[in-house]
């Protein structure tokens, strides 16, 4: 059988400000980036441990895909969410769930959620790890 997904490219956000983003992502969350441009509003930043990249742009009029604000969703990892969280409001960010110890058959893992500037929200669990 034809594989339909081979891989993960990408992670692409719209956002309102790309300063305040870029500020949340590198301050905040410590990514790397690694591409800024002023005129298109753009910017990449590296996810630890893969080659997979989250970008963001603000988006213009007409452009297709979800509004700032309404992604939600995308899992990081962390072995320690608890911990995690509380750098993330130690730098100024906004934890929307605070850590919380979820039980399903087979599995026990810490799940919160953090969001971004615009809204925009992550999931941080240390489940699988």
């Amino acid at each position: 059988m034809t594989e339909v997904i081979t891989g993960l490219q990408a992670v692409s956000i719209h956002i309102r400000d790309i300063h305040k983003a870029r500020r949340f992502y590198k301050d905040v969350l410590g990514l790397r980036e690694l591409q800024f441009e002023e005129k298109a509003s753009r910017a990449v930043f590296a996810l630890p441990g893969t080659s997979t990249v989250l970008t963001m742009h603000i988006q213009v009029p007409g452009e297709e895909g979800r509004d700032p604000g309404t992604v939600s969703g995308i899992v990081f990892s962390h072995p320690d969410p608890v911990a995690a969280c509380d750098e993330i409001k130690r730098r100024g960010g906004s934890v929307t769930m605070e850590p919380k110890l979820i039980e399903v058959p087979g599995a026990k893992f810490v799940r919160a959620v953090i969001a971004d500037p615009d809204g925009n929200e992550f999931l941080i669990s240390n489940r699988g790890l």
